[in-house]
């Protein structure tokens, strides 16, 4: 091979070695932000695209919903009972150039921002509140941490706190008030029969005085239901009328 066969061949294949250096590819959920001479010019993607070699750099980053977990948190609450909380957070960028020149590594940082707005919301409410109102206190937490990982360019769609962890202590103190609660509705429900069946007899007492044969009626409906279960002893119960009109006939000795 001659010289100039040689440089032509090496020609091509510094030329090849350029170009394939020269060409990047990124997925359909990612993005590549160039930096050229260590400055930003633009985000790239997604797709191939080309950089100038050597000049050029690129960070990509990944567009796609992150999942991510707290690690459970040993928090005091407003009312001063010791808990245990784990939650766990979606995000998203939503601005890759901002996520890579303005935070040094965003996951990160949001994983530690999020444990410590969990520790601040949930040092700030009673345990009642974390219990009952879970969906406020899961917006609270979304919206603080959005609104500072907004300047990273993240999105933080959702917080949902997973699970509360209480004292043994605690528990059985709620368990002692949830059944001290069941057995005060049961009194009340069981008075408030007693007030409606006492009400209601009263209300059979009036009618009855008014019509004494309504009385005598009833008695005759009661001795029925008792010879109808085949009892061997029967108790007649003698109307007061009776002992009345007997008394009225038995004559007075002076």
């Amino acid at each position: 091979m001659t010289p100039a066969t040689i440089g032509t061949a090496l020609a091509l294949l510094l030329l090849i070695g350029i170009l394939i250096a020269a060409i990047r590819i990124v997925d359909e959920y990612e993005r590549g932000v160039v930096f050229r001479l260590g400055r930003v010019i633009g985000a790239k993607g997604p797709g191939l695209f080309l950089i100038i070699p050597i000049v050029d750099r690129v960070v990509k980053v990944n567009l796609q919903t992150f999942t991510m977990d707290i690690p459970p948190q040993d928090i005091i609450t407003k009312d001063n009972v010791t808990v245990r909380v784990n939650a766990v957070t979606y995000f998203n960028v939503t601005e890759p150039i901002r996520s890579v020149v303005q935070v040094q590594d965003y996951a990160y940082a949001t994983s530690q921002i999020a444990q410590t707005t969990l520790r601040s919301v949930i040092g700030g409410v009673e345990l009642d509140d974390l219990l009952v109102n879970r969906d406020e206190i899961n917006s609270m937490l979304q919206e603080i941490i959005d609104g500072i990982t907004d300047e990273w360019g993240v999105k933080v769609t959702l917080v949902e706190v997973k699970d509360v962890e209480l004292p043994e202590s605690m528990r059985r103190a709620m368990a002692r008030q949830a059944e001290a609660e069941r057995e005060r509705r049961a009194k009340v429900i069981h008075a408030e029969g007693e007030f409606e069946a006492a009400r209601r007899l009263s209300e059979a007492a009036e009618l009855m005085a008014d019509a004494p044969g309504a009385m005598q009626l009833r008695l005759l409906s009661t001795l029925a239901d008792i010879t109808a279960e085949k009892n061997s002893t029967v108790v007649f119960p003698v109307p007061v009328e009776l002992l009345r009109f007997a008394e009225a006939m038995t004559p007075r000795s002076d």
